[in-house]
């Protein structure tokens, strides 16, 4: 039941982690104007995304503009555009592997062993997705960082980190902690098999009481008052 509750909650944060990977991927703000030096003009911001470059006036207007070609972008860009659609791609395929892998769904029956398999590939395709997202995002801060510092970028060339870089990161942690844990909720060394109805035993007053399952192991017992017992048997 543990089990059940810890997937539940880190399915549920590994899907909002890559719902935020998607808004990183469509945000331009992951480059935004730097207000230093002479460039002191707060009237308007500028933001750079990987698929376009938006200005930001005061007064509320904003007005976007696509890149004209691919080529012509930075690698760091053109990374960034290859994996993040990855990643998204990669976090679809982890939902729909995670549900059929999760112990609250019916989908591959009652066997204990290929439900955990499968919630471990789905946890490990979510750790692949917090990369995917991770590489971009930092890659794109290291370049902003070290053009920032460079004496020779212009000033008016400079930026700082927008805030779809931050998101990045902890949508990158929150995919890759999630899958983690998903990952640890079904072990394969679990002895699995499939479920089987159990029966009641009764064990009378100092009276041995014997069960054996399908396994053909032997139980035996004595109690000094009459109870009753449930076993569960597994197939092996």
């Amino acid at each position: 039941m543990v089990n059940t509750g810890m997937q539940l909650i880190s399915f549920t944060c590994a899907v909002t982690g890559w719902i935020m990977a998607i808004a990183v991927t469509a945000l331009p703000q992951w480059k935004v104007s730097a207000f230093i030096g002479s460039n002191i003009l707060t009237s308007e911001i500028k933001w750079e995304g990987i698929w376009m470059n938006c200005i930001y006036q005061t007064t509320g207007h904003m007005q976007c503009k696509t890149y004209d070609s691919m080529l012509a972008l930075p690698p760091d860009i053109q990374a960034a555009r290859a994996l993040m659609c990855l990643a998204i791609f990669m976090g679809w395929l982890s939902c729909t592997v995670s549900c059929c892998g999760m112990k609250c769904t019916t989908c591959a029956g009652d066997d204990r062993q290929a439900k955990a398999g499968i919630a471990l590939s789905g946890g490990v395709l979510f750790i692949l997705t917090g990369l995917c997202v991770l590489i971009p995002v930092s890659w794109t801060a290291n370049t902003v960082i070290q053009d920032f510092y460079n004496p020779n970028v212009p000033v008016m060339y400079k930026r700082e980190l927008g805030q779809a870089i931050y998101l990045g990161w902890a949508a990158a942690v929150i995919l890759m902690i999630s899958g983690a844990v998903l990952s640890s909720t079904c072990p394969l060394m679990e002895r699995g098999g499939r479920y089987r109805r159990g029966y009641i035993g009764r064990s009378f007053a100092n009276s041995p009481a014997t069960f054996i399952r399908e396994d053909r192991t032997i139980y035996t017992f004595t109690s000094r008052h009459p109870i009753y017992i449930q076993v569960c048997v597994f197939g092996l």
